[in-house]
């Protein structure tokens, strides 16, 4: 199955300002990528590349003031399955998990786990430990919390979430990431592409989207609390222990969000002959 995946990005800013890119798909797709990406950038700056401490790639540059344009494409090949389920997946005592677990169980800037430990074990203290207790929590912050665009914040941390009942994909996350990191679950944030691919279409705009994996068995799995079914077609650009870690886009200044468009799309094999010279970056 092949997907296509990229964005249309416009900001304007009012003088030359740095920026940190995260817009790329994460390093562990690279031998599912049928198309490669390209990050293309209107006017044309220096981009300069490292590997954050979640193993994520990252770009900077200094963007020149007024508008700038960021775009990027790839065609990556998935299996066409749904997210894997593993209902026997255990639960591992703290001291049996390995070293680089550890600090997805600690709190961090959005998932307050000293604050709701006690709520934790309140809710969940008597289901079955491993998958079926991160299925718990799934099932609990999906019915918990209502989905509204109109209400996103950007500050809303898990206990908010929890407190308001209202969000978007990143408050499901960051909801169930605390939840399980409270009953001694390693879990990390995730962000990337996912579209509406073998689903009905809803009639939002196209975002990135948010989900999370918790350490079971003697591997990461993947949860899903906003859409709470497997979901088809998941691409990873970015992990770490919220939001905070994988923002797609830093800007060290003032900026204006002009443009917006995101697409993950299901195509046939004629989308790996688009060549490069099709995405016309100078267009408004």
């Amino acid at each position: 199955m092949l997907i296509r995946v990229g964005y249309d990005i416009v900001f304007e800013h009012p003088v030359p300002t740095p920026i940190i890119a995260m817009l790329y798909l994460h390093p562990s797709c690279r031998p599912a990528i049928r198309r490669d990406e390209y990050l293309l950038i209107d006017p044309a700056v220096q981009v300069t590349g490292y590997v954050d401490g979640f193993g994520n790639r990252c770009g900077r540059f200094i963007s020149p003031a007024g508008r700038i344009r960021l775009w990027n494409d790839a065609v990556i090949e998935t299996d066409g399955e749904p997210d894997r389920q593993d209902p026997t997946a255990v639960q591992r005592a703290i001291h049996e998990l390995p070293d680089d677990t550890l600090e997805f169980l600690i709190a961090s800037r959005y998932c307050e786990v000293d604050r709701m430990v006690i709520l934790a074990w309140q809710l969940f203290g008597n289901t079955t430990p491993g998958w079926a207790r991160v299925q718990a929590v799934c099932d609990f912050v999906h019915r918990h919390l209502k989905f509204d665009y109109l209400q996103a914040r950007n500050t809303r941390t898990a206990y908010e979430a929890y407190r308001e009942r209202v969000g978007v994909c990143r408050d499901f996350t960051h909801l169930a990431v605390t939840l399980c990191r409270c009953l001694n679950i390693p879990a990390r944030y995730c962000a990337g592409y996912l579209g509406d691919i073998r689903v009905p279409a809803v009639p939002d705009p196209m975002d990135f989207s948010a989900w999370f994996e918790v350490y079971l068995g003697d591997q990461w799995h993947t949860f899903d609390a906003r859409h709470n079914v497997p979901r088809v077609g998941r691409v990873l650009m970015a992990r770490g222990r919220d939001a905070a870690d994988v923002a797609l886009l830093t800007s060290f200044g003032s900026s204006r969000l002009e443009r917006f468009a995101v697409w993950c799309n299901e195509v046939d094999e004629g989308a790996l002959l688009v060549p490069a010279g099709e995405i016309k970056v100078g267009a408004a």
